[in-house]
Formats: structure tokens, sequence, C-alpha cells
């Protein structure tokens, strides 16, 4: 089964999308809020899109350029603006195929099963981890704000992606020790210390304050 997320502002046609893609057993949702597509797609985590190009408050290209920040999954425009010039826009803003507006729903699904069989069966997911507009790739040791983007280190990485995992959650020292620990033969604890310092510089550097809070004598939160 796979995560479905269509992007389309006519909901007569999102709901007859909906429809026939969870009829071939897969998860299907439509996005509601249009001011705030990034969100919805991160907390869906879905293996492909459906993205009309004409949208309320920002078009389709602008959150197909947001979304290739992330992820690589893939995207298929969906669009009565069909004219050679959008077609061509589409592909070079990093869409994977485009469908003109009135299609057949049976050759949408036909696209749909072609793309994620090509897809999946390469490998060809990201995963990553979003909370509070922050998200980390976990294919490449990043972490994304706003646009704004830091390189991590090793041990930076495992100790942010632990405390995103267990987010709203007290995280104590010898847990994040034992996922350093993972990745090398031994840590001192001073090492501890000194990474979620640089951590914290970094996350500031793209907007992130206080993102990671100390509870003394309990661990590091995320709230």
């Amino acid at each position: 089964m796979h995560r479905i997320l269509i992007v389309e502002d006519d909901m007569t046609m999102a709901e007859l999308m909906k429809n026939q893609i969870e009829a071939w057993g897969n998860e299907v949702r439509y996005v509601r809020d249009f001011q705030d597509i990034l969100s919805e797609f991160t907390d869906f985590n879905p293996h492909l899109i459906l993205l009309d190009i004409m949208l309320p408050f920002y078009n389709g290209y602008y959150w197909c350029t947001e979304i290739r920040k992330i992820s690589n999954i893939p995207i298929i425009f969906i669009s009565s603006a069909s004219d050679n010039m959008n077609i061509i826009m589409a592909m070079n803003m990093g869409g994977d195929d485009f469908i003109s507006k009135p299609f057949d729903l049976n050759v949408l699904m036909a696209k749909i099963q072609a793309i994620l069989r090509r897809t999946y069966d390469l490998g060809g997911k990201v995963p990553f981890l979003e909370y509070r507009g922050a998200i980390l790739n976990l294919n490449d040791n990043t972490i994304i704000y706003e646009g704004n983007k830091a390189e991590l280190t090793r041990n930076e990485f495992r100790i942010l992606q632990t405390l995103m995992e267990n987010k709203k959650k007290v995280v104590s020292r010898d847990t994040l020790m034992i996922r350093l620990w993972e990745i090398d033969s031994y840590v001192e604890e001073n090492t501890l210390t000194v990474n979620i310092t640089r951590l914290r510089k970094k996350l500031e550097g793209i907007g992130l304050i206080e993102f990671i809070k100390t509870k003394i004598g309990s661990g590091y939160i995320i709230e």
C-alpha cells in the first residue's frame, strides 16, 4: 500500500481521484489547508503527490520547489493549463509527469502505478522527520527550517534524530550516549555536551532558537 497526497482545490475532482486511487488499495489524503501544504506533506509523508498548478495563495510550481528541497518523491502535475510552456516548466521545476485535465481516471491510475513501481522497486524514498517546521533529512544529514539549511556532523545528526523521534518527551543523557556509542566505539560524556552546544549553535544559525531545551537532572527535550 502506498500513500498518495492530492493537492487539488476542486474538492469534487479531489474526491473522485481519492476514490479511484483508494479502490486500488492505496491510502489517500487531499490537502485542505492550501496556505501550509508543506506541513500536510511532512505529516502524511506520502510516496507520491498529485499536484495542480493553479492553487489558492501559492501555485503548484512554488510547492514543488519547496518539496524538492527536502524530498525526491514522485510528483505528477495535473492541470488544465496544458500548453507546452506549462509542461516544460513543470518538468524543469522537478515534476516527474504531467497529466492534462480533463483526464480518464483509469489513465491517471495507470500512470501512478507505473511511477510507483519504477520508483520504489529501486528504493527511491527519502525519509525525513519534521517538527514545528524543522525538517531533518535522514538521507543527507541536513536540517532545514524556513528555507535555511545546516549540515550536521554524524554525532549532531544522531542526537537531533533521537530528540525528534521522541519529541515532547525528555531524553536522558544516558540514552543519547548509547545512540552515539552505536557509531563510535567509545564516547566520553563531555563529548555529548560539546556536541549539544555545537548543535544548538547550528540550529540558531538557521532560525531555530531554543529548539532543544535542557531539563536539569533529566536530559533534553524538543517541546
